[in-house]
């Protein structure tokens, strides 16, 4: 049965938030301030947290400088994942994956479902690892950044939750580099 094995110690990770926005700032950021809250609730520290403009480059650039920072476990992007000329945060951040993480997008649309119905389709959330760091793209709205952090992330960033998680095999993410190239 799935769920937190109290006889394990939690794993505080450090995470990254960046909200992406052309019209808020820090004090209006209420999907940004949703999933800081969350992941302090949760044990975890805010690695950083910023917000930029819905600009290809931009967006690019603080997700890679965090990627690079072995500081950040894991980066949260939440905004422009929609379908509208300003909303190009997947087409900034899913070149930087080494691996898509298929399943969060699946997962993330099914809890979606069960409290917007099929609007949830007008979302191109999604996720992947690069340089041994996890990163989820998510819309917008802190409805949606609820969904995600209590639905998924919650437990996945939880070293304690069991049948599997996030944590345990993050110092496995980089193995293929640590071992060289393999011959044929």
């Amino acid at each position: 049965m799935p769920g937190i094995d109290e006889t394990l110690t939690f794993v505080p990770l450090s995470i990254a938030v960046l909200t992406v926005s052309d019209t808020r700032s820090l004090d209006e950021d209420k999907s940004g301030s949703t999933l800081a809250e969350r992941l302090a609730k949760a044990g975890h520290r805010l690695g950083d947290r910023a917000i930029v403009q819905d600009d290809v480059d931009v967006i690019r650039a603080k997700v890679k400088g965090w990627i690079a920072d072995p500081a950040i476990d894991v980066i949260i992007t939440t905004g422009g994942t929609g379908f509208t000329g300003r909303d190009v945060t997947p087409e900034a951040v899913e070149p930087l994956f080494e691996k898509r993480m298929d399943g969060f997008s699946a997962v993330f649309h099914r809890i979606s479902y069960d409290k917007i119905g099929t609007s949830t389709i007008q979302s191109r959330a999604t996720a992947g690892v690069a340089n041994a760091t996890f990163i989820f793209v998510l819309p917008g709205s802190p409805g949606a950044c609820k969904d995600a952090w209590d639905g998924i992330l919650l437990t996945q960033l939880d070293y304690r939750y069991r049948p599997c998680n996030f944590v345990e095999i993050m110092p496995r993410l980089d193995e293929h580099l640590k071992r060289g190239t393999l011959k044929g």
